[in-house]
């Protein structure tokens, strides 16, 4: 049997980056294929469990070294509950965030770290995906979308809009650091564009 296709989404909070996966697994799923949507942190039941001790509660709750520690524990067990079978059983997976967050959030946003994120990837996690979309938005825009959401997973929102300005830098720098894996995708258009222009790339990397 044939393995799978790795897919990610990537992009700044509030980028509509969770909608855009959501839409693609949905798509794939209708076209016949055998696809999964998940996400980070969770995609497992103990990673769930990881994923309300990050996303929830004070900004200044963990440091960064901390939250690297917490986001590596959570991916190990999504990888090897979720990821790693269905790719093995030939499903595609679609997954709401993966290392490359990781590699933004706490490896150059919040702090300087990313040589520690890269460290701990290679030792426990030990793959990329195969495709991965970065949607791109205005920091200012994504941050009031996300904000208004009232989610109570709002952490991070709550580092306000230097935060995010850094997140965006950090994930466009990211798409040259990745160039044949990553496409750049202009958020901030009407959500059936931005879909279609995603799904065609996909089509394409499934055929």
């Amino acid at each position: 049997m044939a393995k799978g296709l790795f897919i990610t989404f990537e992009g700044i909070d509030g980028s509509g980056k969770s909608s855009q996966a959501r839409l693609l697994a949905d798509h794939l799923k209708t076209e016949g294929h055998d696809c999964l949507l998940t996400r980070e942190p969770g995609g497992s039941e103990g990673a769930e469990e990881i994923r309300r001790l990050l996303v929830e509660g004070d900004p200044d709750r963990w440091s960064a070294e901390t939250e690297i520690l917490l986001f590596t524990a959570a991916r190990r067990d999504h990888l090897e509950k979720t990821i790693e079978p269905a790719l093995a059983a030939g499903k595609t997976v679609v997954s709401d965030r993966f290392a490359d967050s990781t590699r933004v959030y706490q490896g150059a946003a919040r702090a300087d770290l990313r040589g520690v994120v890269d460290q701990l990837h290679s030792l426990m996690i030990g793959r990329e995906p195969d495709l991965t979309f970065i949607i791109d938005m205005d920091p200012e825009t994504a941050l009031a979308r996300g904000l208004a959401r009232q989610s109570g997973e709002d952490r991070f929102e709550d580092l306000g809009l230097g935060f995010q300005q850094k997140l965006r830098a950090g994930f466009l720098a990211l798409a040259q650091d990745f160039p044949t894996r990553c496409h750049v995708i202009d958020g901030n258009r009407d959500m059936d564009v931005i879909a279609a222009e995603i799904t065609a790339i996909a089509t394409q990397a499934l055929s």
